[in-house]
């Protein structure tokens, strides 16, 4: 007797479901479970079918990176809001207040983002927000730039710095990424010409 074919439709592989698969198994098992193997075995695939949606690992763990802040995005929202001089404090702490709750949901996280060497979208989405509201609340540009270097990892409900590069050294492509920056993202466009960092490093700034 010939088994019969499963009439049930397979769920087509995409890169969200992975990512999305890959978030779950370091829920409920650590970052250290999420390995292409693993994965492929959890969503009953071959493993090189993956590759067709994380080219690596390295892929992997942006992706999942971004699939947390983009919860968080999702949970304040990705517009800044219209805040006032007498409204911004309460903006931003209920915001930072939701990074966190979604960062204790996801406890591995800190470690993911912490560790990635780009700012990506989901992450430039949130503090351009964040930076919006600050603007908003009639703080100048330049307060509100060393203000976010002060809160570091803290703007999104964690006690890690943020990406930071060995040596400080904007790449070779980084004024077609300040372009891009500024077409995208104007409130954090607008603390540009008040990054100026000199030798003192106190506090971050």
């Amino acid at each position: 007797m010939t088994a019969q074919p499963d009439p049930r439709p397979r769920t087509p592989l995409t890169r969200d479901r992975v990512l999305r698969a890959a978030v779950r198994m370091a829920d409920g098992r650590g970052i250290a479970a999420v390995t292409m193997r693993n994965l492929a075995a959890d969503l009953d695939v071959e493993a090189m079918s993956l590759y067709h949606h994380v080219p690596g690992k390295a892929d992997l763990l942006d992706g999942m990176a971004e699939a947390v802040v983009a919860e968080i995005n999702a949970r304040v929202g990705d517009s800044a809001g219209a805040t006032t001089p007498d409204t911004w404090r309460d903006a931003v702490r209920t915001r930072i207040l939701a990074a966190r709750e979604v960062m204790l949901g996801h406890p591995w996280a800190p470690g993911v983002i912490s560790s990635r060497t780009t700012m990506n979208p989901a992450v430039m989405r949130y503090f351009d927000a964040l930076t919006g509201q600050l603007l908003g609340g009639g703080l100048p540009a330049d307060l509100v730039h060393h203000g976010l270097h002060a809160l570091g990892s803290r703007a999104l409900g964690f006690t890690l710095e943020l990406f930071q590069t060995a040596d400080g050294a904007p790449g070779p492509d980084a004024e077609e990424e300040m372009a891009q920056v500024a077409a995208l993202f104007p409130n954090v466009a607008a603390l540009m010409p008040t990054a100026v960092h000199d030798a003192d490093t106190t506090l971050g700034w």
